[in-house]
């Protein structure tokens, strides 16, 4: 079983996830976040990605949605690298590109223990058109993102490449990265061991 349990808690929030890589794609929020929107982004990644993502997180919303978000993609990320353990037998890259309606996302990841996040806006945008969508600050898909990829130990790259509404962009984002990691993880019989030329990732 290829599945990790994070705990994180601090002075901000309190956050455990569970992941099962080789899941069913369902996911079990446990009241909530707090934030409808991330909601039903977490369960949007669960589902497309074919993941079982268990996730308890609670936070400083009195302040505002960051320290929850950045933290639940930091907790998301290290279940990520725990969960796809020495990586020996899996394909390491994936990538997808998402259609949602008017938005076109381009997700591309490799599992390679290095740590990098770009997020590049193709359609002459320098991000997102509203502040909030619902009670979601546009700002932290920017922080969730880069928090998993740091987590997770992994290149995380997005391209919009269309789209002028920032709930289905957004939308697209997280569907494209659970399409391009569920790639990434999975195993691959030609690959005996790591599929790197360093024998280590």
């Amino acid at each position: 079983m290829r599945n990790a349990i994070i705990n994180r808690n601090t002075g901000e929030t309190q956050i455990r996830i569970g992941l099962e890589l080789d899941g069913k794609g369902t996911a079990d929020l446990c009241g909530g976040t707090g934030i409808g929107f991330f909601d039903h982004m977490l369960n949007a990644f669960a589902r497309h990605g074919l993941f079982d993502l268990d996730v308890e997180a609670k936070g400083d919303l009195e302040v505002d949605g960051h320290h929850l978000v950045e933290d639940t993609g930091i907790v998301l990320g290290e279940a990520v690298r725990h969960a796809v353990g020495d990586k020996a037998g899996i394909r390491r890259y994936g990538y997808f590109v998402l259609p949602m309606d008017e938005a076109l996302v381009l997700c591309a990841v490799d599992l390679c223990g290095r740590p990098y996040f770009v997020m590049d806006f193709e359609n002459g945008k320098d991000g997102f058109s509203a502040p909030m969508t619902g009670e979601f600050d546009t700002q932290l898909v920017k922080e969730f993102f880069y928090s998993v990829s740091y987590g997770a130990m992994m290149n995380l790259h997005f391209k919009v490449l269309s789209g002028e509404n920032d709930h289905h962009i957004i939308e697209a984002m997280f569907k494209a990265f659970a399409k391009a990691l569920d790639m990434a993880t999975q195993k691959d019989p030609r690959i005996e061991d790591v599929l790197s030329t360093k024998g280590c990732l």
